[in-house]
């Protein structure tokens, strides 16, 4: 195991790492706690919770949290947003591993 200097150097690289408090995050974003709670409401975000039981946010969180902001600055409604994104990400899961199928097939396919 790494000593643990190496690993909080580590966690800044990380971008699951929970680096971020609800009001940090918010300030981040440009919006409020509230609107942070509805995404964890919704299941598009589900923030990890310190010792001390307080939400805490990665980068990668805070990305899936600015597009949703977009579509609702956009007129969209919160849950359909919250939808929105989640479809988006499984239609993404989806393509890549059909392109990865593609791939394995065509070096499955013999020369002519």
């Amino acid at each position: 195991m790494p000593p643990a200097e190496s690993r909080r150097v580590d966690n800044l690289d990380d971008d699951d790492y929970p680096a971020y408090t609800m009001g940090r995050a918010a300030e981040m974003l440009g919006t409020t706690p509230a609107f942070l709670r509805a995404l964890g409401e919704h299941r598009l975000i589900t923030p990890l919770r310190s010792e001390g039981g307080h939400r805490r946010y990665s980068r990668y969180q805070l990305r899936i949290a600015a597009r949703a902001r977009e579509l609702v600055d956009q007129g969209t409604p919160i849950e359909a947003a919250c939808r929105i994104i989640i479809l988006e990400d499984q239609l993404e899961e989806a393509q890549r591993i059909n392109e990865e199928l593609r791939a394995r097939g065509h070096e499955r396919e013999p020369s002519a």
